[in-house]
């Protein structure tokens, strides 16, 4: 089978016409993840009672069970027990299912960056008559995030292609636009490079992206 430059155009229409999804679907699993990330990281930093356990089990969780089992758990498995959940969509259940499992990878580099903050300018601060909120907003969130953001750049990029697992619940995001299209037409290898093409070029975007905010935030250490 010879390759047809018609082939490659259409797959890449098909795959333009679900970029905005993916998009979608990276940008709000990315917030709703850092957000989870960042408040578990604190409560285990300051040792929030009644926190801890519950932490260690749900990084536990979804660090040690494959996504698409989460996935088909959520979407396929929790409407059998609660009935409301019937009318949950495929976006919605890959949006929680996604974001749940990225935040407890996210924990881990964040609380990592938040315990690499040297002590002794904690009670520093504390000394000169900071709050405790000054102390965190003032010392240690510009710190650690200074040393974070290295760390949360593979999770980030692991979300954007992550999102390729989307499909297995009906969303219908580049990688299902490109199984439809290959399925339709057998120009598997045409779909399938397009799409490769496409995702390595989004990473290479979100990776520069990512670099040069790094320097940005280091310049203002300097």
């Amino acid at each position: 089978m010879q390759i047809e430059v018609n082939g490659i155009i259409k797959v890449m229409v098909a795959i333009m016409r679900a970029l905005p999804t993916t998009l979608l679907l990276s940008f709000i699993i990315l917030i709703l993840s850092v957000s989870i990330a960042i408040v578990m990281a604190f409560c285990e930093f300051f040792h929030i009672k009644g926190t801890i356990g519950f932490i260690k089990m749900y990084t536990s969780f979804f660090r040690g069970t494959p996504l698409v089992a989460q996935l088909f758990f959520f979407y396929f498995g929790l409407p059998n027990i609660i009935p409301s959940m019937i009318s949950i969509t495929g976006f919605t259940a890959a949006v929680i299912t996604m974001s749940l499992n990225n935040s407890a990878y996210m924990k881990e580099a964040i609380r990592g960056a938040l315990l690499s903050v040297n002590i002794g300018q904690l009670e520093a601060g504390r000394s000169l008559g900071y709050t405790e909120k000054q102390v965190i907003t003032h010392i240690i969130v510009p710190q650690a995030t200074r040393i974070a953001i290295p760390a949360l750049a593979n999770s980030f990029v692991d979300i954007l292609k992550g999102t390729s697992m989307a499909f297995t619940v009906g969303v219908v995001e580049i990688t299902a636009a490109t199984q439809l299209y290959s399925a339709s037409t057998l120009r598997y290898f045409e779909g399938y490079s397009g799409l490769i093409f496409v995702y390595w070029i989004l990473v290479i975007i979100l990776e520069k992206t990512l670099k040069m905010f790094e320097k940005k935030l280091n310049r203002s250490f300097e």
